[in-house]
């Protein structure tokens, strides 16, 4: 039997394989081993930060209808550890007993998960902290899970109203500073990608073994 509470070897993002889908919390593999998660509002990005950081461009797939994809899928990482794509949230034009049930969904997942190490919220650099992406972080809160936040599409501001953004969205969630990390991110530039690898090594690896980071191609 695999011993879960072993330190982990680093993280090998390039051999990300689709593990399966779920319809709900219920249908998830078995809660055991170590997972983050990635979540964010339809069109945020999340997709393809999942393709960029695992250097595969097919992965995660993006949906043309943005809010239409409602399943969690899973990716192994090794033996015990996974990355997990949630459904996008907040589209306005999904129904709303939809919106209703995957909310429930979510809010189950991040508070009775036990594998669950780490959530990655992906916001449009454009459009931070949004009424839904509150409600997440507040979901993420009341458990007690960190959670990491990347300001997606940083590419479309220029670095100075970037990094603006960038201390505004630290200010307004430093009451949680002890939970909440947050930086730029552009899946396009590949900016950001070393930062959110190093976070995601240290949720799914021990501590111990961050030394033996693999590289991860970047452009920064």
């Amino acid at each position: 039997m695999t011993d879960f509470s072993a330190p982990k070897a680093a993280v090998q993002f390039r051999t990300a394989a689709f593990l399966q889908s779920a319809s709900a919390v219920e249908n998830a593999p078995s809660d055991q081993g170590w997972e983050v998660a990635f979540a964010g509002r339809s069109n945020s990005g999340k997709s393809s930060a999942i393709n960029t950081l695992t250097s595969q461009g097919k992965l995660a797939r993006t949906s043309r209808t943005p809010g239409r994809t409602q399943l969690i899928n899973f990716f192994a990482l090794s033996d015990s550890q996974r990355l997990v794509d949630l459904p996008g949230y907040g589209f306005a034009k999904v129904p709303l007993a939809v919106k209703k049930k995957w909310n429930q969904q979510l809010e189950r997942y991040l508070q009775r998960r036990e594998s669950l190490r780490g959530l990655v919220m992906l916001m449009d650099i454009r459009h931070p902290l949004t009424d839904a992406d509150k409600q997440m972080l507040g979901w993420a809160i009341s458990a007690s899970m960190p959670v990491h936040i990347l300001l997606t599409k940083a590419d479309k501001l220029k670095r100075g109203p970037a990094q603006s953004t960038l201390l505004s969205v630290r200010e307004a969630l430093a009451e949680h500073a002890e939970l909440v990390s947050v930086q730029l991110f552009s899946s396009l530039k590949r900016k950001g990608v070393e930062e959110l690898g190093t976070k995601i090594n240290l949720w799914l690896t021990d501590d111990s073994v961050i030394d033996d980071l693999p590289e991860i191609n970047a452009d920064d």
